[in-house]
């Protein structure tokens, strides 16, 4: 690609988390030159207040619960005991080792141009940053999401945390209110209540992890109310905050139209987040619904140099996705001519609770709803080695076949590593593989991905 010299640049990329960057590397080490705007932190949210952080303190919560169980292992644990500025200390130094905080200086070297600020757009070819103006050939959007505050009352007054907040609290809170019961809130109920805090989620879906299959959500449930005395109200609302004896007070109503209220030191909102559209799109001829950028199956929107990944975009909010639909954006803007598309068949989606839930494909209620013809079988985990060596009591793993192909369509896994495993099933499915081919695979004993191979056996013969 020729660089059109009544341009500043031929791409500039808004935005330099995993939806922007990616393509900006991959652009600038075409050839091309290349521009980022960031108007918050280098890097995004993943790696400087969203995953990074948030699995560095879900790993130190696993090693101190491991530690006070320890004792049936023959290790004596009796007196162990954490220090909570410590774990944010280890949360800072995985945080920096991602490299963020050297951000703009490694696309420099690089000669990417860092501008700092918020754009917005006045042209399909320009955009302002404060009073200066940056034009382009081609742009890719990028600006990830802004987190979706609900409308109760009293809330902002009250005061209230997320999990920008939460990760770098000083002390665990005596008590915690979690709006919302999707991957974030059931990852910091779990973290919070490892070290002590009472925990109560509050969420108007019918379960937890409502996006996923429905056995997810029970399990993690069920172990949330066994293991660490988690209180859960589903299908509730908050109607109201209030401050009141130094505490924070919640007036939940249910289903049925009942009232209870509940006093808590914090409460963290965790309701999703919602994609950053406001960057004059209108000028840019760029097409947007309910903060989503409408994006054809190339990630090009509906003005032709004019491209988005990520939060921004859907239908996912991982950053393994915006790192794909970056890649792909990339192609398309260097090669008009050999353009590729996202296919999203096979996505793997990982929350990292103690035991993991990692799933991939559709779940068995969205089959339901599409009128597919499947067989399915539910393995408990406790049938393979590994669970017996790790005095593991709980966990399943989940597969979804055509009923007559035997062609697997979906799978999802409670277990240790279950992130690590789902990617054996992301493969099968990408590539339309039959449960009999993955059974017929020799797996390694005993590891954990025998319970994959056990439960394609098993689907076999249903």
């Amino acid at each position: 690609m020729k660089k059109n010299k009544h341009f500043d640049y031929d791409l500039i990329v808004i935005g330099s988390g995993a939806g922007g960057s990616v393509a900006a590397h991959i652009a600038n080490k075409a050839g091309l030159s290349v521009a980022i705007i960031e108007s918050n932190l280098i890097g995004g949210e993943c790696p400087n207040v969203g995953c990074v952080p948030t699995k560095a303190l879900l790993q130190a919560a696993e090693i101190y619960e491991a530690a006070k169980n320890s004792s049936k292992f023959g290790i004596r644990g009796a007196n162990v005991g954490y220090n909570y500025p410590s774990i944010k200390a280890w949360k800072d130094l995985a945080v920096k080792r991602t490299g963020t905080y050297l951000g703009e200086e490694i696309y420099s070297k690089e000669g990417i141009h860092v501008i700092h600020g918020s754009a917005h757009f006045i042209n399909p070819n320009e955009v302002t940053v404060g009073r200066a103006r940056y034009s382009a050939r081609n742009f890719l959007i990028a600006t990830g999401g802004k987190l979706a505050i609900p409308p109760i009352e009293g809330l902002e007054k009250t005061g209230f945390l997320t999990f920008h907040e939460a990760i770098n609290l000083i002390r665990p809170p005596r008590s915690l209110a979690i709006i919302g019961g999707g991957a974030i809130g059931c990852e910091f109920a779990q973290l919070f209540a490892i070290f002590g805090t009472k925990v109560h989620i509050i969420d108007i879906a019918p379960r937890l992890l409502a996006r996923e299959d429905v056995d997810a959500g029970k399990f993690i449930e069920e172990r949330f109310k066994k293991q660490y005395s988690i209180t859960v109200s589903m299908e509730a609302t908050v109607d109201k905050v209030e401050s009141f004896g130094g505490r924070k007070r919640l007036t939940i109503k249910n289903k049925q139209g009942e009232s209870q209220i509940i006093a808590v030191e914090e409460i963290l909102i965790a309701t999703g987040k919602r994609g950053l559209v406001d960057i004059g799109l209108e000028n840019a001829g760029v097409h947007y619904e309910n903060s989503t950028i409408t994006t054809d199956p190339y990630m090009q929107t509906t003005q032709k140099n004019i491209y988005a990944a990520g939060d921004c975009v859907g239908p996912y909010q991982f950053t393994h996705t915006a790192t794909y639909q970056s890649r792909i954006a990339a192609n398309n803007i260097m090669h008009p001519r050999k353009k590729i598309s996202t296919d999203y068949r096979a996505v793997p989606r990982c929350i990292f609770t103690n035991p993991e839930i990692a799933s991939v494909g559709p779940t068995e209620q969205e089959l339901i709803a599409k009128k597919i013809k499947y067989k399915k079988v539910n393995v408990p985990i406790t049938v393979i080695g590994r669970a017996n060596t790790s005095d593991i009591s709980d966990g399943f793993v989940k597969i979804l076949a055509d009923s007559k192909t035997g062609v697997l369509l979906g799978a999802t896994i409670a277990s240790p590593h279950g992130g690590e495993m789902i990617h054996e099933l992301t493969l099968a499915i990408q590539n339309n593989m039959k449960a009999d081919q993955v059974a017929n695979t020799i797996h390694a004993f005993p590891t954990w991905s025998e319970a994959i191979r056990v439960a394609c056996a098993k689907i076999m013969r249903s």
